[in-house]
């Protein structure tokens, strides 16, 4: 199983994820847990999994947000809620929402699910804080919301091995925006506004990038630039692939269609805005 593998499992992989962002049920629930707005919401029901943590390790492991942004959302949260209360409401919540926009979950969720757990339980937890945090929480009896926590942690071992990836070449949170936007072409404002930094900040960014050699101007890359995008798209595919090489060769392909039927039936629903901050491509057309 190469790496390229890695990310088209991503990609049916994050939609299911991406509701406890977008869904109204999710939004609903964290309110109704105390929580108070989207981004005090946002980070506790992200980050519940490690506990009640200090805004530092939430700046660590979420890496592309302002840390100003964090400390106004934490740890106020756990004031307010739990993050015992919290898990409960975000499964609850996404379960709902999944139900709701991908009808086809009803039927799809148990065998995908089946295939998905082997796939966590071989993953290696090692430097993966939100992965090994999202393992840790008990799978729901619920086949559906098992498909979510199962998602959820697979999509944050992915998220993890990205990290790493971008902070060995040397790039702080913003400067990954920066790269990332210029290179996919995606708004400004959508991953600035969206990640807390200033017009100054993400200026001073684009000026230490071009200092580097990587960016021509605001929106396009070098040579060098694209090749080190290339570079850290390849590394985080062959890091995340691994777990997933415990699946037989056809129980992979399984397990990619399987998902794709539910994946596509949330991209159709306009539950997931698009462009978004996670860099998820939109529906292919058929």
């Amino acid at each position: 199983m190469d790496a390229g593998y890695a990310r088209s499992v991503w990609q049916v992989l994050e939609p299911l994820h991406a509701v406890t962002y977008f869904a109204p049920e999710s939004r609903e629930a964290a309110r109704a847990v105390g929580l108070r707005g989207f981004w005090m919401g946002y980070f506790a029901l992200r980050a519940a999994p490690l506990g009640a943590v200090t805004p530092g390790v939430v700046e660590a492991a979420f890496y592309n947000f302002h840390p100003a942004m964090v400390r106004r959302a934490l740890p106020d949260a756990w004031d307010f809620a739990s993050p015992e209360a919290v898990l409960r409401a975000r499964v609850d919540a996404a379960t709902a929402a999944l139900r709701r926009v991908a009808p086809a979950v009803a039927e799809g969720a148990a065998p995908a699910v089946e295939l998905l757990e082997r796939v966590v339980a071989a993953a290696d937890g090692a430097g993966r804080p939100l992965f090994a945090a999202n393992r840790g929480v008990p799978a729901p009896e619920d086949a559906v919301g098992a498909l979510w926590q199962a998602a959820t942690a697979l999509r944050e071992h992915r998220g993890d091995g990205h990290v790493a990836v971008l902070t060995a070449e040397g790039l702080d949170g913003c400067e990954a925006h920066v790269l990332f936007a210029a290179g996919e072409q995606v708004p400004v404002e959508v991953l600035r506004d969206n990640r807390g930094w200033s017009a100054e900040e993400w200026q001073a960014a684009l000026d230490r990038l071009s200092a580097r050699g990587l960016l021509k101007d605001a929106d396009s890359l070098t040579a060098d630039g694209e090749a080190l995008r290339a570079h850290i798209e390849a590394r985080t595919d062959e890091l995340a692939v691994r777990p997933y090489r415990v699946l037989a060769p056809h129980e992979a392909s399984r397990l990619v269609e399987e998902l794709t039927l539910l994946a596509e039936q949330v991209l159709a629903s306009g539950v997931i805005p698009f462009p978004n901050p996670m860099g998820l491509p939109p529906r292919r057309a058929h």
